[in-house]
């Protein structure tokens, strides 16, 4: 038997072929192959995998939508474009259209498409696709490009722009929303909603599939608004710093999620100059409600020393046992001044374990010393008995207390907030401050309610159990009535 032997062009051309044939299935290959100089990391990676699965699924009919939250400058439109280019390769007869809050970022698009489609190494993937070279050919357009011999296309267009007349097969959102105003909006909201139910959906394929990248700014944008109407849409999302351990090994909580492009300072220093709202929503994709409207966050005083004596304090804490995520175990310390007045003047908070919460409150109270009296939450059911009794223990020697929480957490701040009000609570600059008042700000809306849980029943020890018990079964009623009401609606 005569087996042939392959000559090194031959041998080349094969390997040449396979490379090309991995380039065109794999969408990371394939970027990494228009983008030498690309700057490499796993998050990257794992954003190409993300598209490529959702591409299968588009394949095999599947209709898929898919939403990746990502923080700002992190590569999030490039990597939508160049996915759009490899589609484009793969399946040239598929009709997309790509729209974004501004005309610029659509056509800053449309050019990148066009410099990858007349690049060598693009015709050199894909031979099958391309696009006209004179107007005899094709469109070719600022804002419309056609793939010749082929039924597809490529076209961008605003969020709220004119897309009546289109199909569509594979619809690409980047940043449908300009700013954070626009986002507070509840007009533009319903604006833009109206359009991509009205107008956008209804130019989709059978088959069609929907990409929405985004950075998210509000919980009742665009893509709140799709995960609530449709269980089938999937999220990724990507914080700028990791809050708990990725699953997959890619980093630990506090590290950075491209720290070969926004490092771990960097972002940091962002972070410092940010409020705690606009921070989650655009770097951590954890959207809040702006504002709450119960303590008026403004009217606490921020003071460098305690300004007179102290009367009374009280240390109290509203515990959580999650490790590394979750809720906050927090530990504030308020004294009551002679003056009448109130000054918060630390704050202990951390993610930490059962364990390392109980050491972390003995230090607390070895550091206050006998004269601040100590309060801790007991949640219902056995469980919060049984932690409150460890608690207890642990501060033999103290003057410890235990209060037997009910109703919610807002009816039981209500009476601080209103000091807040009147201007009588103060607050020491510390390191924890900054942390605290954004708290207050967003309370009772935001995603924590620790410090403020534990500084409303700080406050009610020095005060409502001494000057009025009634006051405290009214807080009960009150507390039930909400509870009630929450029972009715719904929410919980």
């Amino acid at each position: 038997m005569r087996y042939h032997q392959f000559s090194t062009a031959e041998i080349d051309g094969y390997l040449r072929d396979y490379d090309l044939a991995g380039k065109r299935e794999d969408f990371w290959q394939y970027r990494k192959a228009m983008n030498p100089g690309m700057k490499e990391g796993w998050f990257q990676e794992s954003l190409a995998g993300e598209l490529q699965a959702f591409y299968n699924s588009f394949v095999d009919g599947e209709r898929p939508r898919l939403l990746i939250a990502t923080p700002p400058q992190h590569g999030k439109s490039l990597t939508a474009i160049d996915f759009l280019s490899w589609v484009a390769g793969n399946k040239p007869d598929c009709r997309s259209i790509f729209t974004s809050y501004s005309d610029r970022l659509g056509t800053r698009a449309n050019l990148r498409l066009q410099r990858h489609f007349d690049s060598a190494r693009y015709k050199e993937i894909f031979p099958g696709t391309r696009i006209a070279t004179s107007t005899k050919e094709g469109i070719r357009t600022r804002d419309m490009i056609e793939y010749i011999g082929h039924e597809g296309y490529f076209r961008n267009t605003t969020t709220g722009g004119p897309i009546t007349g289109e199909s569509l097969d594979l619809s690409v959102v980047d940043d449908p929303v300009k700013s954070r105003e626009e986002a507070n909006s509840p007009t533009m909201r319903d604006k833009l909603w109206a359009w991509f139910t009205d107008d956008l959906f209804t130019r989709f394929s059978e088959d069609s599939a929907l990409l929405l990248i985004m950075t998210r700014w509000h919980i009742d944008d665009i893509a709140g608004r799709l995960i609530d109407a449709d269980q089938g849409f999937k999220v990724v999302s990507y914080p700028a710093i990791a809050e708990v351990d990725d699953p997959d090994g890619h980093r630990k909580a506090g590290e950075a999620l491209f720290p070969a492009h926004k490092s771990l300072e960097f972002l940091y220093e962002r972070k410092k100059i940010m409020i705690s709202t606009s921070w989650e929503a655009l770097y951590q994709q954890n959207p809040v409600v702006q504002e709450g409207d119960m303590i008026k966050a403004e009217r606490l005083a921020i003071v460098d020393t305690i300004p007179g004596a102290i009367k009374e304090s009280v240390r109290y804490w509203d515990k959580a046992g999650t490790d590394g995520g979750g809720c906050f175990t927090a530990g504030v310390l308020m004294h009551k001044l002679t003056d009448g007045k109130f000054i918060i003047a630390d704050v202990i908070r951390g993610q930490w374990s059962a364990g390392r919460r109980e050491e972390t409150i003995k230090q607390t109270a070895n550091a206050d010393g006998t004269g601040v009296c100590v309060w801790i939450e007991q949640e219902p059911g056995s469980g919060g008995k049984e932690s409150a009794e460890n608690t207890v223990i642990n501060l033999a020697g103290f003057v410890i207390k235990v209060e037997r929480v009910t109703g919610s957490k807002e009816v039981r701040a209500e009476p601080f907030a209103a000091q807040v009000e009147q201007g009588n609570v103060m607050i020491l600059k510390a390191a924890w401050t900054k942390a605290f008042i954004d708290e207050a700000r967003l309370f009772p809306n935001g995603k924590f309610k620790d410090q403020i849980d534990a500084s409303g029943g700080a406050f009610n020890k020095m005060t409502l159990e001494k000057k009025n018990t009634g006051m405290l079964d009214w807080i009960e009623k009150e507390s039930a009535k909400v509870d009630e009401e929450r029972k009715k609606s719904g929410w919980q």
